[in-house]
């Protein structure tokens, strides 16, 4: 085996062990406790809390009917980026679509609706209310079931809050103000007034409900879909096989579920791999997350529960709580993040590579913006990451150099060593010493590339800003691989492409594929290829399997693919001239198109003439 199989190797070798270390050193650390008794606030006025709620559930259960949300009234939403509507049947957000956002790349395509009601295949909704403590009962604080009313004519836009009124008719009066910001967030402020004679028990949640898996679950370990939140600085995804996994727990009526205790700063939620829908109690305020499964009823259920609260006679409180629904827009959920919802950027799965995750997509969106088409972005951060890396690049290719200066030298130590490997390792060694040859700088390049390629795919596959955007001419989606086919000829004959994901595809791929195996081919030219047979076929086959591998991969970090190969050839080639070495290009290639050569018998020794 040559030296640069051994490269090869030992890079493949060495990036497996990165990956293994990392994933032990940094493992996430395990969620916090529950606290285990709630804690009571006497308000007398707009009250804050110190602790969390109670981990059981004061709430009244959803009992409502498609046919009840059909009759009850609806409040219109119209803001830049949503529109949708509000159910005064609790007060409920469960009607939402995403402008500017379409299910396909074809324009006529329906746009993605995100929230959708109880009952509803694919239901998804956000419901706000109060759950009742000592001396109330469920149907004297407002939940799942409560009718507001509402101004006639109310419409909820970014200018014109909305205003639900609900009467218990024993004292406690119910306001909740519904408001809407530029994009996806949602701000509902609940006030409860007591006009009674007497104290009143009841703290404040906040909930999203999903019933049944989402549609078009990807189930990739690249990326993360189910629960996500954030307590105190600590973030947490928890799938949904994960959560059916629980401990059960008694007050919960036994289904499993989870309750964090967050004594300052969280949110929790739903993410999907473009959407997501996180309930966000108010910056600083200590509340309950919890995560929970009922199989009976199979809903998926994320709330934050804030701390008990005791209103006095003639006092009030008042409680603000946001729910961010929407895209996730690396710009919006920033500004969002800067407003004081900490640690929102984490909302999108930037996994291991997180600390190249986060600048290299920056990066990206910045050239994004800079030149206006995510194509030339992508060829523009190859660019700037190869530069980045050209210093210990042109260190591997003058090794590589000077390596093919010592063959002679290496042939004389294999003809003096014989069979004798010790022997030739050490004499290997010591001409590796003398002509200050590091015969594993060689790899550096290659074991660098795998985090950054794999950062890449994340960035790729994950980020929002890369769905659905276009390049150049057939390439209308970056995150998807190339839909054009050796199958119709790249569409001059009259009949379709195969379906994307089937066997067909993978074997009838795109021009794109085809441009990646031609310029891994080329590149590999640059060097003769090896003397034994076995090695010289592997390396030929090479760059035709990675063609096939790589061809179902999204266009973009194909687009990357091609970039950087052509940029390593241009390096590697000027390289290697400069120093003397400029590579047989067309001549490895005349070489590589002959049949390979079965290797040759040495024939038998000729017996030493005896003397007389």
């Amino acid at each position: 085996m040559d030296d640069q199989n051994k490269n090869l190797i030992l890079a493949t070798v060495l990036s497996f062990l990165v990956i293994l270390v990392w994933y032990t050193v940094f493992a996430p650390p395990p969620p916090v406790a529950p606290p285990s008794d709630p804690a009571t606030v006497t308000a007398t006025g707009t009250g804050t809390a110190a602790a969390p709620a109670a981990t059981a559930d004061a709430a009244a259960p959803d009992t409502a009917s498609a046919t009840d949300l059909a009759a009850a009234r609806r409040i219109a939403v119209d803001a830049p980026r949503v529109t949708g509507s509000i159910s005064l049947l609790g007060g409920r957000i469960d009607d939402l679509s995403l402008k500017g956002y379409r299910e396909t790349v074809d324009p006529a395509s329906p746009t993605v609706k995100l929230l959708k009601p109880a009952g509803e295949a694919g239901s998804l909704y956000a419901l706000f209310g109060w759950a009742h403590g000592a001396g109330l009962t469920f149907d004297q604080v407002t939940g799942a079931n409560t009718l507001w009313s509402a101004a006639p004519g109310a419409e909820l836009t970014v200018e014109t809050p909305v205003a639900l009124t609900w009467d218990n008719g024993s004292g406690l009066r119910f306001v909740r103000t519904i408001a809407v910001d530029k994009d996806f967030l949602f701000t509902v402020t609940d006030r409860v007034e007591n006009t009674g004679t007497g104290a009143a028990s009841l703290y404040p949640y906040g909930l999203v409900a999903r019933q049944g898996l989402p549609t078009g679950l990807k189930n990739f370990f690249i990326l993360h879909e189910g629960i996500v939140q954030m307590a105190d600085g600590v973030l947490e995804e928890i799938t949904y096989p994960d959560v059916t996994e629980l401990e059960p727990v008694d007050t919960e009526g036994r289904v499993p579920a989870q309750t964090t205790a967050v004594n300052g700063d969280g949110w929790i939620g739903f993410t999907d791999h473009y959407w997501q829908t996180i309930v966000v109690p108010k910056p600083g305020q200590p509340f309950t997350a919890v995560m929970k499964y009922t199989a009976a009823s199979d809903i998926w259920q994320t709330e934050a529960r804030q701390p008990v609260q005791t209103i006095a006679p003639g006092a009030a409180i008042e409680v603000t709580t946001q729910l961010f629904a929407g895209a996730k827009d690396w710009e919006a959920i920033r500004q969002y993040e800067t407003a004081g919802i900490k640690g929102f950027i984490d909302s999108i799965d930037w996994g291991w590579f997180f600390f190249l995750t986060k600048p290299m997509f920056q990066l990206l969106h910045w050239l994004n913006g800079l030149i206006g088409n995510m194509g030339w972005a992508i060829i523009a951060l190859t660019f700037i990451i190869k530069a980045l890396v050209f210093p210990l690049a042109r260190k591997s290719y003058i090794s590589m150099a000077k390596m093919k200066e010592l063959q002679p030298e290496m042939e004389k130590l294999k003809e003096a060593a014989g069979d004798d490997r010790v022997k030739m390792q050490k004499g290997m060694m010591e001409l590796y010493k003398k002509e200050k040859v590091n015969p594993a700088s060689g790899c550096l390049p290659i074991l660098i590339q795998i985090p950054i390629f794999f950062s890449l795919y994340k960035v790729i596959f994950v980020t929002l800003e890369l769905r659905h955007a276009p390049w150049i001419g057939w390439i209308r989606d970056l995150s998807a691989p190339d839909t054009s086919s050796i199958y119709n000829l790249f569409g001059l004959l009259p009949w379709a492409a195969p379906v994307q994901g089937s066997v067909l595809a993978l074997i009838f791929i795109g021009i794109m594929p085809i441009i990646l195996g031609i310029s891994m081919w080329l590149q590999q030219k640059l060097n003769p290829a090896p003397t034994d047979a076995t090695q010289a076929a592997i390396f030929a086959w090479m760059p035709w399997i990675f063609m096939f591998m790589l061809g179902g991969f999204a266009s973009g970090l194909v687009l990357y693919w091609i970039t950087n190969n052509t940029i390593t050839f241009l390096q590697q080639y000027t390289i290697m001239s400069m120093h003397g070495k400029r590579p047989d290009l067309f001549d490895n290639i005349r070489s590589g198109l002959k049949r390979t050569p079965k290797p040759v018998t040495a024939p038998p020794a000729k017996p030493k003439a005896k003397g007389r």
